[in-house]
């Protein structure tokens, strides 16, 4: 429900979310729009021709469906599991395709930099998630950050990086960006 993943919802009749941020959409959003706007502009980027910072809003809108950790999506010819992989939010996703064995990892698996230093953010969380789905056959991961060339052993070398920073104390947050190569955890 982060802001870069929620402003296409506007062109869908039917939203599904996670039941802990069913009220980020409804009611408030947990992050000050200034600070979303900071982000926004933070890196480089390829805005649309129309986009106008000060013009931008989070999306509200209420979900028409709440989801659970379990529970499966049917798209006709592929059937996804859901993952509840809470840490970079509290409701965060990952979806699991069995047949194919494909991850849908949203913001938990990607080549770049990991996120975990919001105040709706848990790096702890964010690391027993990881390890949950490090425990999945997964051939395929298909990110919402970045790059899809995203190899599949770098599952394991982000559980081992929050290991490390975890036996080292520097899991919590305001401990800065460490550098793991092709993949970076923010905290």
């Amino acid at each position: 429900m982060h802001w870069d993943h929620i402003d296409g919802h506007k062109y869908f009749s039917n939203i599904a979310v996670h039941e802990l941020e069913k009220d980020w959409l409804s009611i408030k959003f947990p992050i000050p729009l200034q600070v979303v706007k900071e982000n926004l502009v933070c890196k480089p980027c390829d805005f649309p021709v129309d986009f106008n910072l000060d013009n931008y809003q989070i999306y509200e809108g209420a979900p028409q469906e709440v989801f659970n950790d379990g529970e499966c999506i049917d798209l006709g010819n592929r059937t996804l599991k859901i993952i509840h992989t809470p840490g970079h939010s509290p409701g965060h996703c990952c979806f699991y395709e069995l047949e194919r064995k494909y991850l849908y990892s949203g913001d938990l698996i990607y080549c770049g930099c990991l996120d975990a230093f919001y105040p709706t953010t848990d790096p702890q969380l964010f690391r027993q998630s990881v390890k949950r789905v490090q425990s999945l056959k997964i051939n395929r991961i298909l990110p919402a950050h970045h790059q899809l060339a995203v190899p599949v052993d770098i599952v394991n070398r982000i559980a081992k990086a929050f290991d490390n920073l975890d036996d080292s104390k520097k899991l919590k947050h305001g401990n800065g960006i460490f550098d793991f190569g092709d993949f970076q955890i923010r905290i």
